[in-house]
């Protein structure tokens, strides 16, 4: 599983709990409804954050989309979700959390989110 590319019918209970529960990943790149639910119709897809410092630091205002891994290969998700580094760039932009899954952990999140693919 961890190099084959996964349907949406083969996902994990475990997979879900990664990305909704230990991930959280939905608080931010899921866009919210008028009433500050999660807007299922654009699951993952990106959204503005709803908060912002108090105090002058660097920040990500909007939240980019991450169903289908649009800018990443599964290889460069899966280094990232270990080590929080991205290609180009060594360390992510609050408030985005340097992540340090396991490998089997980060496998598995980054085969949920590409199999999200449009």
């Amino acid at each position: 599983m961890a190099t084959a590319e996964i349907r949406k019918s083969d996902l994990t209970p475990r997979q879900k709990y990664l990305v909704e529960r230990a991930g959280m990943c939905q608080d931010c790149h899921t866009p919210r409804t008028k009433d500050g639910g999660f807007d299922q119709r654009n699951w993952l897809l990106g959204g503005s954050l709803g908060m912002k410092p108090l105090a002058p630091m660097p920040w990500m205002p909007v939240a980019p989309p991450i169903a289908g891994l649009p800018t990443l290969t599964r290889e460069q998700a899966v280094h990232f979700l270990m080590t929080g580094e991205r290609p180009g760039k060594p360390h992510v932009t609050p408030p985005m959390p340097e992540y340090r899954f396991n490998k089997a952990d980060a496998e598995a999140i980054a085969g949920y989110l590409k199999s999200l693919a449009k």
